[in-house]
């Protein structure tokens, strides 16, 4: 590989920074037949645990394994869609005998799958080709039953079964399957804590069903490891301290360091050192190349919602939001306008919210808007 700081999905163990302890722990723990919710906010590595975890001996060689991002559902319908294309996509490589068995329970949809020249399965089904979802769903769980392997089930995004308003018993149904599928093994993997919480509180369906994992930050000593041994293997060298002010500047989160890493990685030549005043430069470098999405999106906002994204960028981290002090520091409206643009930036995720502490999901649209040419847009 030519950079080792891996910027989209899970490269191998050369290339997964730490997270010793949590994968001895979650591997342990499936292995042994505990259903997990594994939460943390988003872009910390929730994902790529999930995958480093699958590729343990321990679960590679005894497990069929399924990653089922639920992130972009929204019905009970997409979901089904999405379940049964993950499946089919991890067993079709594994021979004929092992996907006949998934398409075999498939009865509601098996005349929709379609086969390549070489016979080879393809989902290609549309929503609309998924009649009753329901029916669909209960097959997809016979064959998790009747599997010839233990199966472990990721689900990732899980807290978006909470949106699905056609199917309002869906945790209720999902438990059920789940509680008799002795066969499988699941993760419900979720990066909004609020809701999260919510599935597993007593008055719910999922209450003590599963084992919580909450997620941490890697610690900056670990990263700090990681990136050196990772320079020193390409020649290079890394000076004390670039780590620390990313790791800071970043807050901990894991996507925008190993992005700034990347980018610092590739403008260092071998045989030649990176230092702590080249972190502005590729950071800027960053912020350039997606200005001009950023500033689309922006403009997509509606203009009461913008804002508030802008205030909260402003802040960095902002409290007591529909508060008199912030209103009038930021010249918003109402507080019933706030309120309102607050929930439809959750919505559409554009900010995150940690207790009473809103901040902009992408950092670095965060620092794009404090730029002093953005604010006016």
């Amino acid at each position: 590989m030519d950079n080792p700081f891996v910027t989209k999905g899970y490269a191998g163990a050369e290339y997964f920074c730490d997270r010793v302890e949590e994968t001895k722990q979650l591997v342990e723990l499936t292995v042994n037949g505990n259903n997990m919710a594994l939460i943390s906010p988003r872009r910390v590595g929730k994902t790529d645990l999930i995958h480093h975890c699958f590729h343990q001996p321990e679960i590679q060689e005894h497990f069929y394994t399924f990653h089922i991002d639920i992130y972009a559902t929204n019905s009970l319908r997409d979901f089904v869609n999405v379940f049964g294309r993950a499946i089919l996509e991890e067993l079709r490589p594994k021979g004929r005998a092992v996907w006949e068995g998934f398409l075999n329970v498939l009865r509601s949809i098996r005349s929709e799958i379609t086969f390549d020249i070489n016979s080879i399965p393809t989902w290609s089904l549309g929503l609309g080709d998924i009649e009753n979802p329901a029916v669909t769903l209960d097959e997809i769980f016979q064959y998790l039953r009747e599997a010839d392997k233990p199966c472990l089930v990721a689900i990732d995004e899980f807290q978006q079964i909470t949106r699905y308003s056609d199917a309002p018993n869906v945790e209720a149904t999902l438990r059920t399957y789940i509680q008799r599928c002795i066969n499988a093994t699941f993760i419900f993997a979720g990066s909004k804590r609020h809701l999260m919480g919510e599935i597993f509180t007593p008055s719910r369906p999922f209450y003590q069903s599963v084992l919580i994992m909450n997620l941490k930050p890697i610690p900056v000593e670990k990263y700090e490891e990681f990136a050196q041994k990772q320079f020193a293997k390409y020649g290079k060298t890394l000076e004390e301290g670039v780590v620390t002010n990313i790791y800071k500047r970043f807050d901990a989160v894991t996507s925008c360091i190993q992005r700034v890493l990347n980018v610092l990685f590739l403008k260092t030549p071998p045989n030649t050192h990176c230092t702590l005043d080249m972190v502005d430069a590729a950071v800027t470098y960053i912020l350039d190349m997606f200005s001009e999405t950023y500033a689309d999106l922006l403009d997509k906002i509606p203009e009461k919602q913008r804002e508030v994204f802008i205030a909260i960028a402003r802040e960095g981290k902002a409290q007591s939001i529909t508060s008199k002090n912030f209103i009038k520091k930021h010249h918003l409206q109402t507080v019933s306008v706030v309120t309102a643009a607050v929930r439809g930036l959750l919505d559409k995720d554009f900010i995150t919210q940690e207790k009473s502490t809103y901040m902009v999901y992408d950092p670095f649209f965060a620092l794009w808007l404090n730029r002093d040419d953005n604010h006016s847009k």
